[in-house]
Formats: C-alpha cells, sequence, structure tokens
C-alpha cells in the first residue's frame, strides 16, 4: 500500500504568498528585501511582545541562533556545556565549533528531556553553561535548572526549537533561561521553510548580540542611525534571513495561537484513543508543562517491535518513524565529547521512541492512525 498519511505535512495559512508579494513591492520603493527589512521588524517585535523577550533577532536557522549562543556565552577551548544526547547535532555543533566540550547527561523516560537531578553531578570548574531541550516542545523543569545555574553561575541557552508556544508554569519556553533559541523549519509547528530565532533575556547581551548578527559589524547601528558609518567590531557571521522568509513567518506567527490549538487538539485525540490501551508507553507531562503539540510520541516495548510497528503501519499506508541516534553514540559525539554518569535511559529511550504523524490537519486521520496503531500494538 502507499502511504498516503505522512509525519509532517506543511499547513499555510494562506497569507504567506501576499506578504512575500508585500516585501517585494517594497523592496522596489527603496525598502529592505535582505535581513532587517520590515517584516523582519514586524515579527520580531511580535514574538517579543507576546513571549515576554527583550530582543528576538530572526536568523536563518536555530543552528544560526545557537551558534550566536555559543559566542555571547563566549565558549572558549575546554569549556564544558552540560545537555543532552538525546538531541538533534546542532545542539552540540555549536559549541564544538567554538571549542567547547558538551558534556552529556542522561534522560527522564516520562518526557525524553534531560534529568534535572543528574545535572549537579556533571558540573566542574570548566562548565560555562548549560543547555536543556524542550523535547516535543514540552518544558524541562527549569526552575531547579534556574536554581543551579545561579549556584554555579552559568548561563542557560534554552534549546526551544521545537517549543514555540509552549510554557512552563505559565511562562513561554525559551524566556526563561538567559537566551533561547527557536527554530521555524518546515518540521516545525510555525514555519518559514528554513529560519529561527534568538531570544535574547539579558539585556546585556543585545548589544553584542546585534554586532554577532551581522558579520561582527556595528550595521544595525547604523541602519538605524546610531553611528553614521559601520565598521567591523567583533567576531560573528552572517546570520540574518532573507526579509521574504520574515513575511512567510509573520503570516504564520499572526496564525500561531490557531496553529498551536489545533495541534494540542490532535494530541489530545491521539492520546483518549491511545493511553487508556497501556499498549504503548507515553509521555507524562504535570500540570506546570504545558506543550505545543508538536509531537505525538510514545515508548514501544523494544527495538524489534519499533521496526516491526513502523513497518505495519507503513503497511497500511501511515507514516511512523523514530528519531534522533544519541550524540554520544556518534562518531562525532565521541571525538569532541564526553558522558557524566550512564546514559542507560537514553540509549533505551532512543531505541523504543515512535513518533505518530502530527501537523495541522492531521485530526481527520487521528482516529484511523490510533487505531490502526493499536491492532498493531496490540499484536507485538
Amino acid at each position: 500500500m502507499s502511504m498516503d498519511v505522512f509525519l509532517n505535512k506543511v499547513f499555510v495559512t494562506g497569507d504567506e504568498a501576499k506578504y512575500i508579494a508585500e516585501a517585494i513591492a517594497g523592496s522596489q520603493r527603496g525598502g529592505m528585501i535582505s535581513g532587517d527589512g520590515s517584516f523582519t521588524h514586524r515579527a520580531s517585535e511580535y514574538l517579543e511582545k507576546k513571549f515576554d523577550v527583550a530582543q528576538v533577532l530572526l536568523t536563518h536557522s536555530c543552528t544560526a541562533a545557537l551558534e550566536m549562543a555559543a559566542i555571547l556565552a563566549d565558549i572558549q577551548p575546554g569549556d564544558e556545556v552540560i545537555m543532552p544526547s538525546y538531541t538533534f547535532v546542532s545542539s552540540a555543533n555549536a559549541f564544538v565549533l567554538r571549542g567547547g566540550v558538551p558534556v552529556f547527561v542522561d534522560i527522564r523516560l516520562d518526557t525524553m528531556n534531560i534529568d534535572e537531578e543528574l545535572i549537579e553531578a556533571a558540573i566542574t570548574d570548566r562548565t560555562k553553561a548549560i543547555v536543556p531541550v524542550h523535547y516535543a516542545g514540552a518544558a524541562c523543569e527549569m526552575d531547579r535548572i534556574m536554581e543551579l545555574a545561579e549556584k554555579y553561575n552559568l548561563i542557560v541557552i534554552e534549546d526551544a526549537a521545537q517549543a514555540i508556544f509552549s510554557n512552563y508554569k505559565g511562562r513561554p519556553l525559551g524566556s526563561i533561561g538567559h537566551l533561547g533559541c527557536i527554530s521555524f523549519h518546515e518540521t516545525k509547528n510555525i514555519i518559514s521553510g528554513e529560519g529561527g530565532a534568538l531570544y535574547i533575556n539579558r539585556p546585556e547581551m543585545i548589544a553584542r548580540a546585534e554586532i554577532i548578527r551581522e558579520k561582527g559589524t556595528d550595521r544595525k547601528a547604523f541602519l538605524e542611525g546610531r553611528v553614521d558609518k559601520y565598521t567591523w567590531r567583533d567576531i560573528g557571521s552572517s546570520y540574518l534571513p532573507s526579509d521574504m522568509l520574515a513575511a512567510f513567518l509573520l503570516a504564520q506567527l499572526e496564525h500561531g495561537e490557531e496553529i498551536t490549538r489545533r495541534r494540542v487538539n490532535a494530541w489530545k485525540m491521539y492520546d483518549q484513543i491511545l493511553r487508556p490501551s497501556n499498549l504503548i508507553q507515553l509521555p507524562e507531562y504535570g500540570p506546570d508543562n504545558q506543550p505545543n503539540g508538536h509531537m505525538y510520541f510514545g515508548l514501544v516495548p523494544d527495538a524489534a517491535k519499533r521496526r516491526a510497528f513502523i513497518e505495519g503501519m507503513a503497511g497500511h499506508g501511515i507514516q511512523a518513524l523514530s528519531h534522533f541516534v544519541p550524540l554520544h553514540t556518534s562518531p562525532a559525539g565521541q571525538k569532541f565529547c564526553r558522558v557524566s554518569g550512564s546514559m542507560e535511559k537514553t540509549i533505551e529511550g532512543a531505541s523504543r521512541l515512535v513518533r505518530l504523524p502530527m501537523y495541522c490537519g492531521v485530526e481527520e486521520h487521528v482516529e484511523r492512525i490510533a487505531t490502526t496503531a493499536k491492532a498493531i500494538l496490540a499484536e507485538l
């Protein structure tokens, strides 16, 4: 049977093409179609006001935001950065590029997030930062992480790539640590094809962040009339997105609450069918944790049964997939990083985890997907 329900499907609001056309038309009247044009400013201001962030700088990817964060954290060769191994490569690579050493800590199987109670044991005199990764848009235990950061004078960089419109104790993810990194890749809830943002929650970092993002120059100050010419001030790179991508993004952000509501509803529909079956281990989120419906996942009994489950779903035209390969098991992870303590739960969770389709519009397929999943799980 051919695949007819895929893991992800791009959702468009209908305003993207209109806004892109406006950006192009504006460029013919003296406006900017490169980075920091009018739509870049509008999207940044939306995010700042919506999520109570001191400043938001759009980037061409979440990877770029993480690389900027590593520079702002002043990561030097040999500095250690604590993070989970169960994450995308950019979480670690951004710091390795500065000569930093990612130190991997095990996760909790109930959320697949870093185990906050194992972080303190990983802290050494070389530790510079903690990078909590909010897996599936669900919050790490940020109160405990911020307590440790204050105790040991560490910088907290939230990898909130999957977590826009998610909250922890009523606070938006990405706005709690000193810095937050967001993704607008096409696989995320709010998209611009490729794109990201750096949330700056420490006002004293803003001026340097603007320079780093503009190839190490004070061009932003020049464009705003704060200096009469711009020049090279610091290290940096070209981290700005095109204003056309920002135009696409703004159209998505303006429908962000609707998109989030639909995804959360789809998540709940899955849960109403699958959780009572007790056929798959599903995540457990407490009342302080309000995810954004980014992903519906569960843990099957073992790796062999996962293969059988994925193949069985494909046989019914439904795409189900695993996810990250733990970074500490990769060639680069073994070369550039180290582990702190056991990685037992990371290995177990990574070998058992399976994701089901999740996107705006999946609601019409959820009953079929979930009932098919139940039937296959019952036979494993």
